[in-house]
């Protein structure tokens, strides 16, 4: 035994002090490795759309339903089941609904308690009743371990458990114990969840989507570019900034800022309807018809252009102070004819739908007025001063990463950048080309610089790099050849608006394309897959989100309410548990309350992307090769007590 061995037996030696300590951490580790691997679940692009996304969680997307109808089969009617999952899904609401309507409190309790211990039971038989204890509510942690073992004491406990619950019910503690019996269940449906990306933007509760997911038991994330763009806001970086203010404005979401994060737009909406009152504001009408008030409309619609122009200003600064981000031609405020009201684009002269420019002098379209930059100061303060904001951002750095290698699979939000011919293209990331993981590496890397590095320099690069992420030709976060912003505002041909994808997208289907990511990413191209996100799956025009003979999965069905009618369903998830991989489209929620009311679950399709042919256990999986490099170790450390090479301690 070399010196560097020694000193780490010694070191773990410190956890397992004995033989026998060591021995039983072998057996505890060896069996593990034999259990069903956990079920994963992936969700993307959520775009705000918390009752949505919260149900499909809650219900495990679909496997609690088909835990009950495991469970029960014939022996509970259609009904019952249903009002089963909708009390699982959403326990407090539910209850409060039935002993409304019901004479008999006492009665419901006994009947429901047994069947949702029931479930409880089937949920919990993948894990270690270590894991599963683990999980127990401390109020209730002796109560339902007690309940569940139930079946296995025999018919002598009936009487002790018939007990539990009479006094349960006696001292009304009754619906806390059902409401954690419902909420370990949900919590068992999912061993661990991967969002590929998207949280923020369209939708209206980003804010409690964020707070949902910081108490959630395992996670990981992924960012996507309406992501990083709020992390570039919440640092001050005014280009994104601007887009975070302009796009609430777009979707009739300017209470994401002002409600959920307290950001005080007021100055703003001075500004807006002073310097825009007399203009119509042509193309600036607001996305996903949401149903407001005229005078909150107008103000929407008005904030909206202005943040506009306001953004084209910044951004030129920008483009100015970062030559190497190559994006000098989306300086369009100066290619503007202010008198004959066109613009000149990549050599087409364009007739503008919007020729009504308060803040813009002709002579110098870059300079803000003094009402801009000041608005601007306070964004930048609101922004970087919100404690709320600051910490979601901060649990984005926690759990997540722009891409991450789980199981076999590659989980990034939008594409790994590829050339027409479909090998790698690089990106000039301030003075060096990258392509690829290293592209990931790198990306990420000023990511967090912007956040932590000493050095001012690399803290006002890392946040400028988060703008270009979100925009950027190069970026593996946007994916597309330009943003096109100016052109969807101001100038009605379709071809000047067009944003054309990344070769990526053409080659989902190219298995060789397909395995030089993998092989970049160090996979097996013949056992990796990717899951992604970022461009929404038209199923209702007969796409299919499985590629690549199931190589890669794009799950970007549509959450977000606004681009419904263009998937025509409202979002994927996809299941991965010991048995394969499934995908599921869901169709909309009606509203959570709907959903307790009458009962009403989402409607999902499953269906098999892959089933394997042997059962995969956590021996299979990331996790078994930890545990069994862990066995390998303590196996060493049991050798050399046995040896004498390592003294045991006392206990």
């Amino acid at each position: 035994m070399n010196v560097t061995e020694k000193r780490y037996l010694e070191l773990l030696s410190r956890s397992f002090p004995t033989a026998a300590k060591a021995s039983a951490e072998i057996i505890n580790l060896s069996a593990i490795l034999n259990l069903p691997k956990g079920t994963e679940f992936f969700a993307s692009d959520i775009h705000g759309e918390y009752e949505a996304f919260s149900h499909i969680l809650r219900n495990g997307s679909g496997s609690i339903r088909l835990k009950i109808d495991d469970v029960f089969g014939d022996a509970l009617s259609e009904g019952e089941k249903r009002s089963l999952a909708t009390l699982i899904y959403y326990p407090r609401e539910k209850m409060e609904l039935v002993l409304s309507q019901t004479d008999d409190p006492q009665g419901w309790y006994e009947a429901v308690l047994p069947l949702l211990v029931a479930v409880c039971k089937r949920a919990a038989q993948k894990y270690t009743r270590s894991r599963v204890r683990k999980a127990l509510p401390r109020d209730f942690a002796y109560i339902i371990e007690e309940l569940m073992t139930e079946n296995s004491q025999g018919a002598d406990k009936q009487a002790y458990y018939a007990a539990i619950i009479d006094a349960v019910i006696r001292t009304d503690r009754v619906g806390a114990l059902i409401e954690a019996l419902c909420l370990l269940i949900q919590r068992l449906a999912i061993d661990h969840l991967h969002i590929i990306g998207d949280i923020y933007d369209r939708g209206p509760y980003p804010d409690v989507i964020m707070d949902t997911l910081q108490g959630y038991h395992s996670l990981d994330i992924q960012w996507g570019n309406h992501d990083i763009v709020w992390m570039g806001a919440s640092l001050g970086q005014r280009g994104c900034i601007a887009h975070v203010v302009r796009n609430c404005a777009r979707y009739g979401n300017l209470s994401i800022l002002e409600d959920a994060y307290g950001i005080n737009i007021l100055p703003l909406a001075s500004f807006a309807l002073d310097a825009y009152k007399d203009d119509p504001c042509v193309g600036f009408g607001l996305k996903g018809n949401p149903d407001l008030p005229a005078q909150e409309l107008e103000m929407n619609v008005k904030i909206q252009k202005a943040m506009a122009i306001i953004q084209f200003k910044v951004e030129a600064r920008l483009i100015d102070e970062n030559p190497g981000f190559g994006l000098e031609d989306r300086k369009l405020l100066d290619k503007i004819d202010y008198e004959r009201g066109t613009v000149l684009l990549d050599g087409t002269e364009y007739a503008l739908t919007d020729t009504v420019f308060p803040t813009v002098d002709p002579a110098d379209p870059y300079r803000m007025t003094p009402e801009e930059e000041e608005v601007m100061q306070r964004l930048e303060q609101a922004f970087t001063g919100c404690e709320k904001l600051q910490r979601h951002m901060h649990f984005f750095l926690e759990a997540g990463s722009l891409y991450k290698v789980h199981n076999g699979n590659l989980l990034f939000h939008a594409c790994v950048p590829l050339n027409a011919d479909g090998s790698l293209m690089e990106t000039d990331v301030f003075g060096e080309k990258y392509r690829g993981r290293a592209l990931y590496d790198i990306m990420e890397r000023y990511v967090r610089a912007a956040f932590f590095d000493p050095d001012p320099e690399m803290r006002k690069r890392g946040r400028d790099l988060l703008w270009y992420m979100w925009l950027g030709e190069g970026s593996p976060l946007f994916a597309k050849s330009k943003m096109a912003t100016f052109e969807i505002y101001l100038i009605a041909e379709k071809d000047a608006r067009k944003e054309v994808k990344n070769p990526f997208y053409s080659y989902l289907n190219d298995e060789r394309a397909m395995a030089g990511i993998f092989e970049d990413f160090g996979m097996d191209p013949d056992t990796s897959r990717i899951v992604c996100g970022h461009v929404p799956v038209k199923v209702k025009d007969g796409e299919d989100p499985v590629k690549c003979n199931g190589r890669v999965l794009t799950i970007d069905g549509g959450f977000s309410k606004a681009y419904q009618p263009t998937t025509g369903i409202a979002g994927y998830t996809l299941i991965s548990n010991s048995y394969g991989f499934i995908l599921a489209a869901h169709e909309p929620l009606e509203s959570m309350r709907a959903a307790v009311v009458n009962e009403l679950d989402i409607h999902s399709s499953r269906s098999v992307v892959e089933r394997v042919d042997k059962r995969t256990l956590v021996a299979d999986t990331d996790t078994g090769v930890e545990l069994k490099q862990q066995i390998a170790d303590l196996e060493k450390l049991l050798a050399a007590y046995r040896r004498g090479e390592i003294a045991e301690k006392a206990e």
